[in-house]
């Protein structure tokens, strides 16, 4: 015969199995959810470009060491991300350079700040000086007469002033910094592309 149970130890009894029970159901849907956060993260992260990434780095006003495809190691606080090139303000010299985006190997900079650059607060649309292209920043200067120097992937330095630019190169004449781009002060004419270029100086030019 079987003893009779205390209807209140009985009640007690299954509300602690239900609340095991549930206890257990929300850890693992907290698991699933981490899971699927985790991979929603990666995959937002993937998406994720270089370009966006500098973009962020320069709205945050980050002092960053930048790296060119000739050695060069600088450190800038970008000023300007354009379509396919950067424009850095050179904390130890006080001058701007621009370099296409093709010519920067990396840029070195505190963890902190390369989480910021991960942030995924929407970026703004694009202004129209994050569309220029390189060639099109070349064309005004050539337009400007506003003299360059321009140091080219083979270690050699020049100084001239364009004359036009292409689609992916451009002319330059060749003439001393200091003087106009005059015919008697041009020594030479040389044809670049643009993936020659490691960097650009303008001459007196505020970006």
């Amino acid at each position: 015969m079987l003893s009779p149970v205390c209807p209140t130890l009985d009640r007690v009894h299954w509300e602690n199995i239900f609340e095991d029970l549930e206890g257990q159901l929300a850890a693992e849907w907290e698991a699933e959810r981490a899971v699927l956060d985790a991979e929603s993260e990666r995959l937002r992260i993937a998406k994720l470009t270089f370009r966006t990434r500098l973009q962020r780095l320069q709205r945050a006003d980050r002092d960053v060491t930048l790296r060119l495809a000739d050695g060069t190691r600088r450190a800038v606080r970008l000023r300007a991300v354009g379509a396919d090139w950067i424009a850095a303000h050179v904390i130890e010299a006080a001058t701007t350079v621009i370099a296409p985006m093709t010519a920067v190997t990396s840029l070195e900079t505190d963890h902190g700040a390369l989480l910021e650059a991960l942030d995924d607060a929407p970026v703004a649309p694009d202004s129209l000086r994050e569309r220029m292209t390189l060639g099109f920043m070349l064309r005004d200067f050539g337009r400007r007469r506003i003299p360059l120097r321009l140091a080219l992937s083979d270690g050699e330095t020049l100084h001239g002033t364009v004359d036009r630019a292409g689609a992916d190169h451009l002319d330059l004449a060749v003439h001393d910094a200091g003087t106009a781009r005059r015919a008697a002060n041009v020594r030479a004419f040389r044809m670049l592309p643009f993936d020659a270029l490691i960097w650009v100086q303008p001459d007196g030019a505020a970006l």
